[in-house]
């Protein structure tokens, strides 16, 4: 009998009554366990002091922390909205168990687009937000055009190469520079100062999502990379192509403008590339591996941790 296809709309079996079912020492399952055990929900946390915080602020220093967050909850609804081809590419290639750790990362992630929906609210900013993402075009052509365009592809042709281009789009670009730099600026902004306690929790909480999200990138371009060779080509290319805007969303505003708290661009650039590079040579390194062997790698997410650990440190000493 040949194997059952699950692929959406197509359907001639289920992954589950299958031979050997859903395999739960997979990398994507040992992910979807963990993202269950750390369930968190927004409407918990208290923003209370976030208001008072953001009402004591200059007009300078509120317009630069809206930016920040309204790029972060624009970019959330984004992904959102735009991984869904990808769920649909794993069922084209019969991988349920990433279908199903992608269900819990489409949940995430519109999960963190109500966190910051309910900081905004608290806060007391309720009227049009689209002037903190209109004034970096960079940020409007990574959202409004090539993560659309890199993950809709997948829903004609979703093949390895199409996922790499996806993946490095989503999981590298948006996720592990644009957010992770994101990430660094409000935990050194919320450490220096002691403020925006609720802001605090919900990056604690994304943070540890994400992780687990950028883990899986690494891991799915490194299983590509490792099936075929030719495929690194694309993972540099798509990088290279990506890395130009991206750092104009990093250094982006106002021009001329100072920025508040105590934060250097120049700093954060760094901070980005220095993650990039690693994450490429993580993937790098899945050249000429055994697939079977990269399917059980907890590499991607020990990296992850790994950077996270970096990050904490050098939080510590700026309290």
């Amino acid at each position: 009998m040949s194997r059952p296809t699950i692929a959406h709309g197509r359907r001639t079996g289920f992954a589950s009554l299958s031979r050997g079912g859903l395999d739960v020492d997979s990398f994507p399952m040992r992910l979807f366990a963990e993202g269950n055990a750390k369930h968190w929900n927004p409407a918990d946390i208290d923003f209370t002091q976030d208001a008072r915080d953001v009402a004591e602020m200059t007009d300078l220093e509120r317009w630069w922390t809206c930016s920040l967050a309204a790029q972060f909850m624009a970019g959330e609804e984004s992904v959102t909205q735009d991984l869904q081809p990808f769920v649909a590419a794993m069922a084209a290639e019969g991988r349920f168990a990433d279908e199903v750790y992608l269900t819990q990362f489409v949940f995430e992630e519109a999960k963190h687009t109500e966190a910051f929906r309910r900081w905004f609210d608290a806060v007391g900013l309720t009227d049009d937000l689209h002037a903190h993402v209109e004034e970096n075009p960079a940020y409007l052509e990574i959202f409004t055009k090539h993560l659309p365009e890199s993950l809709y592809a997948l829903a004609e042709d979703p093949s390895p190469r199409n996922q790499i281009r996806a993946s490095v789009t989503y999981n590298h670009i948006v996720e592990g520079t644009l957010a992770l730099t994101g990430y660094f600026a409000w935990s050194t902004v919320c450490a220096s100062r002691g403020i925006l306690p609720g802001m605090q929790q919900v990056i604690k909480h994304i943070g540890g999502d994400e992780r687990r999200h950028m883990a899986w990138g690494t891991f799915t371009c490194r299983r590509h990379v490792a099936a075929d060779d030719s495929l690194w080509d694309v993972v540099d290319e798509r990088m290279q192509e990506l890395l130009v805007p991206a750092m104009g969303v990093v250094i982006g505003g106002r021009e001329g403008e100072e920025r508040p708290f105590g934060i250097d661009i120049n700093e954060m650039a760094e901070y980005a590339m220095d993650k990039v590079g690693r994450r490429l040579g993580a993937i790098e390194s899945a050249r000429g591996a055994d697939v079977r062997v990269i399917d059980r790698d907890a590499a991607p997410e020990e990296l992850e941790e790994t950077f996270h650990a970096e990050d904490q440190a050098v939080l510590a000493a700026v309290v």
